[in-house]
């Protein structure tokens, strides 16, 4: 515990080069140095060649990914085919969505993680009941459920893949004791899925917990309870959108607000509370047309800033919850988007072919 202390406060020593990255940013020695710290942390051995380690992660740069044309109605293959032309690159991470009995991966799933030209990683992302609570998940009442996926998953994809279960809780979550959906109950739930898979022979499961990465919901007095433990959790994730309040990539990953002064934001606070971890940006969009291209430009410039940050995949939505995420609405937009995605900082290290 106190090396764990100490090891944060050498990482919240380099926040300010973090946290104020504006304008065009260059590498410094400090931001290399800062980068080393991070990779030592996270696992991976300097070497000159880029490699992906056991927990799928990029020894240099970034994954880029996407869920493609959500809430359009197309197939995966047709929807991620038509994002790759719009985007101008192939997909490192392919996000999907399944929920309650669903089999997963799927055919057309299994064919695109496949693709000999260009295979790529999975993103799953599985909801296991909207009507059991999460205490009684956590009692058991899905085993046969998460038994029958462990079956389908063990006989017909045995690459790795990354999984989050159960994505967002933040908002589902019912305080009052007997709930069954408190924030201790989540993470019981996450604990025992993850736990029921491995036993059942699902050990190519990169596991993914995933948080809003609101201020409101991370200023809750439970908000600590939602972490199910270091041993079933592999990767940190957190969703975040762009609005008229957000001008830039620091202030995507690190939202803040004068209602919640306390909050530092989630990249900070990920950099104390897991600095063993890779962060994954597993689901972020941009809304309001007439922004989106400088938006993507201070992606560009400031990613490179935030080592910990080893996934950033886009959520591609005419119809999101909160508005049009379509990262090509204008032309403009379009070529921004399109600079990003080909940015060398996301193709430095490549998929592993099965």
């Amino acid at each position: 515990m106190r090396l764990r202390k100490a090891t944060a406060l050498i990482l919240l020593a380099a926040l300010p080069a973090c946290s104020q990255a504006s304008g065009t940013a260059k590498r410094t020695v400090a931001d290399t140095h800062t980068e080393a710290r991070v990779n030592g942390l996270l696992g991976i051995t300097e070497s000159p060649a880029c490699a992906v380690t056991a927990k799928l992660i990029p020894s240099c740069g970034a994954w880029w990914g996407i869920a493609p044309e959500i809430f359009t109605g197309l197939r995966p293959d047709r929807a991620l085919a038509r994002a790759e032309q719009r985007m101008g690159r192939t997909a490192d991470i392919l996000h999907v969505y399944h929920r309650t009995k669903e089999l997963f991966p799927n055919e057309r799933e299994i064919a695109l993680a496949r693709d000999p030209s260009h295979p790529r990683l999975l993103l799953i992302n599985w909801k296991p009941s909207f009507d059991v609570t999460w205490a009684e998940i956590a009692e058991g009442a899905l085993d046969r459920r998460i038994d029958r996926l462990a079956d389908h998953i063990r006989q017909t994809f045995p690459e790795q893949f990354f999984l989050t279960v159960h994505h967002e809780p933040e908002d589902d979550v019912r305080a009052n004791p007997g709930s069954g959906m408190t924030a201790a109950d989540y993470a019981a739930m996450f604990r025992h899925v993850v736990q029921r898979l491995r036993e059942k022979g699902v050990k190519n499961a990169v596991t993914v917990m995933t948080y809003m990465g609101a201020p409101n919901w991370a200023s809750q007095p439970w908000f600590e309870q939602l972490y199910p433990g270091d041993d079933v959790v592999d990767w940190v994730a957190m969703d975040p959108y762009a609005d008229a309040r957000v001008r830039d990539f620091d202030g995507l990953v690190n939202k803040t607000r004068s209602d919640h002064p306390r909050w530092p934001g989630f990249y900070r606070w990920m950099q104390w509370r897991f600095p063993g971890k890779p962060i994954m940006v597993a689901e972020w969009g941009v809304f309001g047309d007439e922004r989106k291209g400088a938006f993507y430009e201070s992606v560009r410039r400031q990613v490179k800033r935030y080592p910990q940050i080893k996934a950033l995949v886009y959520f591609d939505s005419p119809r999101a919850p909160r508005g049009d995420t379509r990262f090509d609405t204008d032309p403009a937009a379009g070529r921004a988007f399109t600079a990003l995605a080909t940015d060398p900082h996301f193709s430095a290290t490549r998929v592993p072919r099965p």
